[in-house]
């Protein structure tokens, strides 16, 4: 067996893109050089993204990019440079469209860097594509096209994180959760902001509707989202189980796992309940389920379609919100699994 093939990954800063690029990584590890002599991946990253790379087989190690967000950094950015430069990669390919996120595998000397035409990147990308938005709608199929030669287009792999059973048995124990009954998992936050959070009171008719049927409920998010499953939970008589704010993204993951169905609004959650393989019904309002979509056939998009909608705002610009506000419980009830039970 010869060299490894050593690849880069400069990564994106998003929990839902981050598992879209995943497909990248999988159809890296397929190709030809990845089976005979072997792919060694490492990817660029913001910290907070390192637990979910862990639970990626494919990727060797996770690389702290140490940038803000909108900082430019240039002594930083060389000094990562140099030191990546001494790793003796083959190939970076970059995900992110600005200029900076290519200039760490340009200063490295990386031989060949890979990316698709972006602000001012001519120089720093020696491997540059054009996006054909028409052939590749979708984000997923846009990363995993970069495995490839410039202009082909394949079906994406689809995301699949790792389970840790150990693990997950402890998250269980600490958070005093059982699985004797079937559990619903809610994920009602959404970090892009309002425009792609279903209302409150809806989750919380759906929870108490599950309830009824003997099903446990979960509510998951970060700190930021607590304020949303403490509004949703005494709605429901404080019987779901407040898990906002209290678990990492690889304990997330673990506890995703667990769950016999999930309801979630376009976010990272979602895209990890579809890398876990669970059946799960996403609510879109501003935003466009042909470009993002969770990667799954367990998946099931529910959206009313409004004219007004994608806008891909973060708040409604009409002051309405009729593309969440009028998508009522009953319609995310009849695309559950088991909902007549």
């Amino acid at each position: 067996m010869g060299k490894p093939y050593r690849c880069l990954i400069v990564g994106p800063s998003w929990v839902g893109d981050m598992l879209m690029a995943q497909s990248l990584f999988k159809a890296l590890a397929a190709r030809e050089v990845g089976i005979e002599a072997g792919l060694e991946l490492d990817v660029l990253a913001p910290a907070w993204s390192h637990g979910i790379l862990a639970r990626m087989p494919e990727v060797r190690r996770a690389l702290v990019a140490p940038f803000t967000h909108g900082s430019f950094g240039l002594k930083e950015r060389w000094r990562l440079g140099r030191e990546l430069a001494r790793e003796g990669y083959d190939q970076a390919i970059v995900l992110p469209n600005s200029w900076k996120s290519a200039l760490v595998p340009f200063l490295a000397g990386i031989p060949l860097r890979t990316g698709y035409l972006g602000e001012f990147r001519h120089g720093l990308l020696n491997d540059k594509r054009r996006l054909d938005e028409l052939a590749m709608p979708r984000l997923v199929e846009r990363y995993s096209a970069l495995a490839s030669p410039a202009g082909s287009v394949t079906i994406p792999p689809q995301p699949r994180l790792s389970i840790n059973p150990e693990a997950q048995q402890a998250s269980l124990a600490r958070l005093g959760l059982k699985r004797d009954r079937r559990i619903l998992a809610l994920c009602p936050g959404a970090e892009f902001g309002p425009a792609k959070r279903w209302p409150e009171a809806h989750y919380a008719a759906v929870a108490r509707a599950k309830m009824e049927q003997g099903w446990q409920v979960w509510l998951f998010g970060s700190a930021k989202d607590k304020s949303v499953t403490d509004t949703i939970n005494p709605l429901t008589g404080d019987l779901c189980a407040n898990l906002a704010g209290q678990t990492t993204l690889e304990e997330t993951v673990d506890l995703l796992a667990c769950a016999d169905a999930v309801v979630s609004n376009d976010s990272g959650l979602m895209h990890i309940a579809a890398a876990v393989d669970v059946p799960l019904v996403a609510v879109y309002g501003s935003t466009d389920p042909g470009y993002t979509p969770p990667y799954s056939d367990k998946a099931q998009v529910v959206r009313l379609g409004l004219e007004c909608s994608p806008c891909f705002k973060r708040e409604c610009p009409l002051g309405h919100l009729d593309c969440l506000h009028k998508l009522g419980p009953e319609r995310v009830l009849e695309a559950l699994p088991g909902c007549n039970e």
